[in-house]
């Protein structure tokens, strides 16, 4: 079912369940007003009667009195099947008026009126049936029983449901027809929205939908949609700039291989010149290796971030490890660490952070690494320095190296991105990118600062646990 044939019928149900409402409303009240009504007049007909009943049977003689009764029963008698009983204090029938049907009235019915002094019954045939008590100082107490049928009650109700239900079919018929009109007026916007976004392919990004300046909720959808465009061009155009640098990162060390071994292959060569040839090609496919492990390594971190195992990780364990590690690589590089005094309030385990151990060792190398082969032949240490105000655990690493200006720092978490100061220093441009998803995975921060000739200061902050 579409969206607009849905709208128009839940707005005809809704207007169709308020009117049905309504009108059982009007109609009951309707019933209990005119059913009201006739009871009054049946107590308005049993109180004449009785004055009928008691000024007549007091006149001289009876001639006198049948005039009168006569005369008043040409003035009163209006209503349909009209009973009235007069009883006496015994019960007894004194004085009938109507249309000579025998009445059933149940001795409950008398004994209930003397009780209360009036009493209404009603019956499922519209017939109603009231008794009151009427007194006398000279000749006592009599009960007045008036029964009629409430003609007018039950064709007016007859009437008035005819028309109810004619008003109600009609204005379901109607608000149906007017509901799929407005639903398709209200869902036009909608429909522009899905042929502009059918239009949109991955050759045209920059596209982007109308209708985004209003404040209603399709210009509001409008706008994350565009948004979410904004993103996707991002993305893709990232894409295309890593598969071009990553394709001529590794053409680099293949044709360097291809090189070296079709001039092997030329002519023939001396042992120490075929050894020369496989070194040269070895290095090649280290270095081919160490940026085909960073691809992937990107590509791990960049997955599902839930599927990465998080547990409590010792930073200046970790900061330890990659010291030992990096004397390892490269043993001509100095590095200074410096464990700052911790806080009052620190934790059992101050420099204690949620992450995985293997990925956050990774960040610690590739800034360090940096460091070391950045700063290469300035004769001044590395400082490494690793503090925690309970909140936070900072790592700082300075250096004090060629440094690097405002453009290129700005891009150095681009990958592949080589700044130009450091371009005649091996690598590959994956070291601070790897890095900078690491922190993002473990909502964490990374920063640099850095000056051309003055050195470069990276500094990662981690949630503390």
């Amino acid at each position: 079912m579409t969206i607009r044939t849905r709208l128009a019928l839940q707005f005809a149900a809704i207007l169709t369940v308020t009117l049905v409402l309504f009108a059982l409303v009007i109609y009951f009240f309707s019933y209990f007003s005119w059913r009201q009504y006739f009871t009054e007049s049946l107590f308005a007909r049993a109180r004449i009667v009785a004055h009928v009943y008691l000024d007549g049977t007091n006149r001289a003689d009876e001639a006198s009195r049948a005039s009168y009764r006569r005369y008043l029963r040409q003035f009163y008698r209006t209503l349909p099947e009209e009973e009235v009983y007069v009883y006496n204090a015994a019960n007894k029938i004194v004085f009938r008026e109507g249309q000579n049907k025998a009445l059933q009235v149940p001795a409950e019915l008398l004994n209930a009126v003397r009780e209360k002094g009036r009493e209404v019954v009603i019956d499922p045939d519209y017939r109603q049936t009231v008794g009151m008590l009427y007194r006398d100082a000279e000749r006592g107490d009599f009960v007045v029983v008036a029964s009629s049928m409430d003609v007018d009650t039950r064709e007016q109700l007859r009437l008035e449901r005819q028309i109810l239900a004619a008003g109600l079919l009609g204005t379901f018929i109607i608000v149906g027809i007017g509901g799929w009109f407005f639903a398709g007026q209200a869902l036009r916007p909608m429909k522009r929205i899905v042929q502009e976004v059918d239009s949109i392919r991955a050759s045209d990004l920059h596209r982007r939908l109308s209708q985004a300046d209003g404040q209603d909720e399709v210009s509001h959808l409008v706008q994350r949609f565009n948004s979410l465009l904004d993103r996707l061009e991002i993305a893709f155009a990232g894409q295309r700039t890593f598969v071009r640098d990553a394709s001529h990162e590794l053409r680099t060390p293949i044709t360097a291989v291809i090189g070296q071994l079709e001039v092997a292959l030329l002519q023939e060569r001396t042992p120490g010149e075929y050894r020369r040839v496989l070194q040269s090609t070895l290095d090649a496919a280290r270095l081919l290796k160490d940026l085909t492990n960073g691809l992937l390594q990107i590509a791990k971190v960049s997955d599902d971030p839930s599927q990465v195992p998080l547990s409590l990780v010792r930073l200046d364990e970790l900061l330890l490890q990659a010291h030992e590690e990096l004397q390892r690589r490269h043993p001509t590089c100095r590095i200074d660490l410096d464990f700052g005094e911790l806080p009052t309030a620190a934790s059992a385990v101050p420099f204690g952070v949620r992450g995985n151990e293997a990925l956050l060792l990774s960040a610690v190398l590739n800034i360090l690494e940096n460091a070391c082969k950045f700063s290469a032949g300035c004769g001044q240490p590395i400082m490494a320095v690793l503090t925690t105000d309970g909140r936070i655990v900072n790592l700082e690493v300075r250096d004090q190296g060629v440094g690097m200006s405002e453009a290129d720092r700005q891009q150095v978490f681009v990958p592949f991105f080589r700044a130009a100061a450091v371009r005649n220093v091996p690598g590959h441009g994956i070291g601070l990118p790897l890095t900078a998803k690491i922190m993002e995975l473990h909502g964490g921060i990374i920063s640099v600062e850095s000056e051309l000739g003055k050195g470069t200061q990276v500094r990662l902050e981690l949630p503390a646990m």
